[in-house]
């Protein structure tokens, strides 16, 4: 049994219809749509202010680095236009103050409408007591009394009990978006999206960077074809890149970390300033007392939730990172809508046809609906158009030729499968994709529609015209 907070003992207590645990992305869109609702809503995060680890750790700090990043790698790109810049002077102190300042201005602006909504903001740790009350370790209240409950509580940073040591060299993501300062060598342990993205960073901010990754290929879960540009890219700005490699120890010496690995390339030990671990995330349902409800934990240790997002348990529902893959902010979202509607009255089910996951590296990757490799995974036919970004007059104009974008598509009817992007603002392209999925567009409805020239957007129609044989610019013989 979770041991109670000790603030429970406390006879201050509130009531409300509906108790959200966790304000980040999925937490603070339910209690938001469900307040919408006309409900009473109390909402409970250990932050002082709403936005969860994706404002205050994640998603958003990350994002303000990584476009700082990019201002320096394009000031670098800039040469080849005959304008030339200095290296850039980094005030790393300005940088960490900017990044924060990005931070509070989003989540004062939640915690703004959270008050605009009538919501109560309870800042502590909550503990089920059973399927009514949860007990909050803080001083102004101590029991919160449901209806419904949601659990939003998310996820953290998994790192492997065999490469787990005490010292503030080793990082998870969350330490390294602190910026402590930008060590001469940096190892990654994973070659992910979030370490990607960490290392675009610290390489752009001077660091030299080795990336361990223990598959056959970075970003595991995305098609080949669409990781090979940002492959590419990645050799000019990160010193090392081992592939199907495993690091096997970790020890502090007075010189740094000493790393040891194994792998196709030969074994290695090699000292470096700081290593940063990300190889996963694991749900944050530990000491939240979901034993005394009904609620129940899969295999995985995720939540386990209906369509309409509740639990075994019918006053709880679980959304986001709890309630199993993708661990994506937006899905959180999506999924929070559904519970507050359901808790509501109103008929409702996460049931998606296509959810979108971009990369944030440079060039940014981009995918949703089937993928090329699940297709063939699962022997299914599809027909594949890909539409390089040299045959791009925009891309040409940002001297970004490298990407390319790709549309699956039923051979026997032409309907829009999957969508995968690679190149800069691929990450906003990709919407487009997703809608077409949603609304069982096909491939002529892609191609026949009008895109403003010159965009990158046109890529999206001209890989739907290459379905046909050959798009505007570019030209593909017929076969004869």
């Amino acid at each position: 049994m979770t041991q109670l907070p000790e603030s429970s003992q406390s006879h201050k207590s509130l009531k409300v219809q509906v108790c959200v645990i966790g304000a980040g992305p999925g937490g603070y869109a339910a209690a938001f749509h469900a307040a919408d609702r006309g409900l009473k809503v109390a909402l409970i995060d250990a932050e002082s202010k709403p936005g969860g680890v994706c404002l205050h750790r994640g998603c958003i700090p990350s994002k303000a680095l990584l476009h700082a990043a990019s201002l320096i790698e394009e000031s670098e790109l800039a040469a080849n236009w005959g304008i030339h810049f200095e290296r850039p002077r980094v005030d790393l102190d300005r940088l960490r103050e900017w990044k924060g300042e990005v931070v509070e201005r989003m989540v004062s602006g939640l915690a703004g409408l959270c008050r605009a909504r009538g919501i109560e903001y309870i800042q502590g740790t909550a503990v089920f007591v059973d399927s009514e009350r949860v007990a909050v370790e803080d001083a102004s209240v101590a029991m919160v009394q449901f209806e419904h409950a949601i659990l939003a509580t998310g996820s953290s940073p998994a790192i492997p009990a065999a490469l787990r040591i005490d010292s503030p060299r080793l990082m998870d993501s969350t330490a390294a978006l602190e910026l402590p300062d930008v060590p001469e060598k940096l190892l990654v342990i994973g070659g992910g999206y979030i370490g990607l993205e960490l290392a675009t960073v610290y390489a752009a901010l001077g660091s030299a960077i080795t990336v361990v990754e223990m598959t056959d290929g970075l970003l595991p879960g995305a098609d080949r074809d669409l990781v090979r540009p940002l492959a590419a890219r990645l050799k000019k700005s990160i010193s090392s890149i081992l592939l199907e490699t495993a690091v096997t120890s970790i020890s502090e010496t007075k010189d740094g970390l000493e790393v040891t690995w194994e792998g196709k390339g030969g074994n290695a030990t090699q000292t470096f300033d700081r290593a940063l671990i990300s190889v996963g995330r694991r749900p944050n349902t530990s000491g939240l007392g979901i034993e005394n409800t009904a609620a129940t934990l899969d295999e995985n240790g995720f939540v386990r939730v209906n369509p309409a997002r509740r639990t075994e348990d019918p006053r709880i529902y679980a959304i986001g990172d709890v309630a199993g893959q993708p661990m994506l902010a937006h899905k959180a979202t999506a999924e929070a809508k559904v519970a507050a509607a359901a808790i509501a009255g109103e008929p409702a089910a996460f049931d998606p046809a296509a959810i979108p996951a971009v990369v944030f590296t440079d060039p940014e990757i981009a995918w949703t609906g089937l993928t090329e490799t699940e297709a063939k995974e699962q022997g299914r036919k599809v027909k594949v158009a890909r539409f390089p970004w040299g045959a791009s007059g925009r891309a040409v104009t940002l001297d970004r030729t490298d990407g390319m974008t790709k549309l699956i598509t039923d051979p026997a009817n032409g309907l829009v499968l999957g969508v995968g992007i690679v190149g800069p603002g691929a990450g906003d392209l990709i919407a487009e994709g997703v809608l077409a999925i949603e609304m069982g567009a096909v491939a002529e409805d892609l191609a026949a529609v009008i895109h403003p020239h010159p965009t990158l957007s046109e890529t999206v129609m001209e890989s739907a015209e290459l379905i046909f044989g050959s798009a505007t610019h570019m030209h593909r013989p017929a076969k004869k």
